[in-house]
């Protein structure tokens, strides 16, 4: 019997499950089962049951399975009560093997809502916040919102949980906090944080330090600048990306500030020319190139997850109504289009992949096999 890489993932994980005679199925045949149906278009415990039958004969090549495939209500009781925690971080590691490389690993962390899925958050729904490795398009952890909270409450749970040396942490305005900044550097990352009006003082002394800078021409300022333009779909779109290194004037609560970044877009749509300017705090003292480029690798989370789990995946659908439950499947999810994004032995977009997956044996054993 040839085990599957994934096995070994799911060895560490606590069994949530009392020892009693009806405990009659491991806990790794239930998640690798569970991992594999999702992976082939099941969204649900009955339809991860269902794959599970059909595909059993496949699955003996692999796992004991000393009493056959379990029910759907197995693998809801089981998910029910799995730490999302220790599922999430079992997940990350396995991911995070995939980002060894020299240089900086930019890490964009945003919140996803699942919006049939009713809770007491501020959104008035489920929201995961996901750590996305934007250049290797894999999710390397996850947390729920808990009831009664938001987003910034969130994030430093789930900065605490990712190891995070070598990689450059991206933020938009909601984790723009002192306690993120310092976890980051703590755990041996870099930050890049958006600045807007929920730190009205610190951007009060950005902004400050970008007119003083432009009063002297920047005479004496230790800076670098970069420009694009790119055009499509009826946009055309200039930016400009200015750092200023060792910025004076900021509050001191902000540790190892390395730079400070004004970007400044002109987009003109349909012909009309609209001109924003966007800061950002930074503890790595980079280049403007390789800063415009993290601000906008940023926004691949939206497109290369968000979007996709609601495409292909119909996240924004899911009802369940146990709260770990959904937590653990919505993993499951991110997981699979980390999987399926990491293949490219077809060109095919993450729903033909799906399908082609539950299709095909060899090409689903490709993506198990060949994974991080």
């Amino acid at each position: 019997m040839t085990a599957l890489p994934i096995t070994a993932v799911f060895d560490g994980i606590p069994d949530p499950r009392r020892e009693t005679l009806n405990k009659l199925h491991r806990l790794t045949d239930i998640l690798t089962i569970a991992t594999c149906a999702v992976l082939c278009g099941a969204d649900s415990w009955d339809a991860i049951a269902e794959y599970g039958d059909t595909k059993e004969a496949f699955f003996r090549r692999f796992l004991p399975l000393p009493n056959g495939v379990p029910s759907a209500d197995t693998f809801a009781r089981v998910f029910a009560r799995l730490d999302p925690a220790a599922f999430s971080e079992a997940f990350g590691r396995w991911m995070a093997a995939a980002c060894r490389a020299t240089g900086l690993v930019p890490v964009a962390i945003d919140g996803k809502s699942a919006r049939r899925a009713k809770r007491d958050t501020a959104t008035g729904c489920l929201t995961l916040v996901s750590a996305w490795a934007a250049e290797n398009r894999l999710t390397l952890g996850q947390v729920a919102v808990p009831d009664g909270s938001n987003e910034v409450g969130a994030i430093p749970g789930l900065l605490r949980a990712l190891d995070l040396a070598g990689a450059l942490v991206t933020l938009d305005a909601a984790g723009c906090q002192v306690e993120n900044a310092r976890i980051i550097r703590e755990q041996g990352g870099h930050y890049l944080l958006a600045v807007k009006g929920n730190q009205p003082t610190l951007r009060a002394a950005v902004e400050a330090g970008f007119e003083r800078a432009c009063e002297a021409d920047f005479a004496g300022v230790r800076s670098d600048g970069h420009g694009a333009a790119e055009a499509g779909h009826g946009r055309q779109e200039e930016r400009y990306v200015t750092v200023i290194a060792d910025p004076g004037g900021l509050p001191g609560d902000w540790p190892d500030v390395a730079a400070v970044v004004q970007v400044s877009r002109e987009r003109e749509v349909g012909g009309e020319n609209v001109s924003t300017t966007h800061y950002y705090l930074t503890s790595y003292a980079g280049t403007a190139a390789e800063i415009a480029g993290w601000v906008r690798g940023h926004w691949g989370i939206e497109n290369g997850l968000h979007w996709v789990l609601d495409v292909a995946f119909n996240e924004d659908r899911m009802r369940q109504r146990d709260r770990q439950g959904i937590e653990n499947l919505a993993l499951l999810n991110r997981l699979a289009v980390s999987l399926l994004r990491q293949d490219k032995s077809i060109k095919a977009g993450v729903r033909c992949k799906r399908k082609t997956a539950g299709w095909s044996d060899d090409y689903l054993l490709r993506l198990l096999f060949d994974s991080p």
